[in-house]
């Protein structure tokens, strides 16, 4: 499985992607406002669940690398698990692609790909307070804010409220 953009070539990770996967959840510019840095070996596990392949009737999430076409670079992840026949989006880039239009062209991608190829009509994504950059992304990309849950969740023993965003019946 393989999807295009104009600039970026997703396709779902593999073992390769290791040293992407793990730089993504060290780097502080990365998971400052999104989680407290895990453990190497809560790393690996997380890694090792998105590796078999998915389908629709898959417990893991399906997992994609964000390539540069021009490149071949890899730059960041991206995907969703379905949660009761909603898809619950997620993603992250390397922080020198923050703010050059990736993560919005990709979740774009994604949607419109698991909309028309798997049926799934409903999305949503949980941010955290003061991700403005990943609100900005999903905005973009159609979705809206649903919900604000106060202290919700703890990054670097403080409390943030959890934003959550969706989206319905998109039309491509």
């Amino acid at each position: 499985m393989e999807i295009l953009t104009p600039r970026l070539k997703m396709a779902q990770i593999t073992d390769k992607d290791w040293m992407l996967y793990e730089s993504l959840h060290h780097d502080p510019a990365v998971i400052r406002l999104c989680f407290d840095e895990p453990s190497f070996s809560q790393i690996k596990e997380k890694f090792e669940s998105r590796l078999p392949s998915w389908s629709k009737t898959s417990a893991n999430w399906l997992c994609l690398t964000m390539t540069l076409r021009e490149t071949d670079e890899k730059i960041g992840v991206t995907g969703f698990h379905l949660v009761d026949g909603t898809a619950e989006v997620g993603y992250l880039i390397l922080p020198q692609y923050h703010g050059l239009g990736f993560g919005t062209e990709s979740l774009k991608a994604l949607t419109n790909w698991a909309s028309n190829e798997q049926a799934i009509t409903a999305f949503s994504a949980v941010v955290t307070e003061g991700n403005v950059g990943s609100e900005r992304v999903l905005i973009k990309s159609g979705f809206s804010l649903k919900t604000v849950v106060p202290n919700a969740y703890e990054i670097g023993g403080k409390l943030y409220a959890d934003h959550i965003y969706s989206i319905e019946n998109i039309v491509t």
